[in-house]
C-alpha cells in the first residue's frame, strides 16, 4: 500500500528507511532521494516510526 502517492512510497520502503535509521519523515524522503510535495502522508509515517521504534524498545527490554 502507498503511504506517499506524491513519490510513490510504499508502507515497505518506509518500514526499510525506519530500519536503516530514518527518525523523522525527511529521513524517510531523503533515503528515497525526493521531498515531501503534499505532506499528506508526513502523520502516517510518523505514526510509523513511533510504532516501530516502540517495537524496537520493547524487542530490546
Amino acid at each position: 500500500m502507498y503511504v506517499c502517492n506524491c513519490n510513490g512510497i510504499r508502507q515497505r520502503d518506509v518500514a526499510a528507511a525506519i530500519e536503516a535509521g530514518a527518525r523523522r519523515p525527511r529521513d524517510v524522503f531523503q533515503r528515497h532521494g525526493c521531498a515531501a510535495q503534499c505532506a499528506k502522508c508526513v502523520c502516517e509515517m510518523r505514526q510509523m516510526i513511533q510504532e516501530q521504534t516502540a517495537a524496537y524498545a520493547l524487542a530490546a527490554e
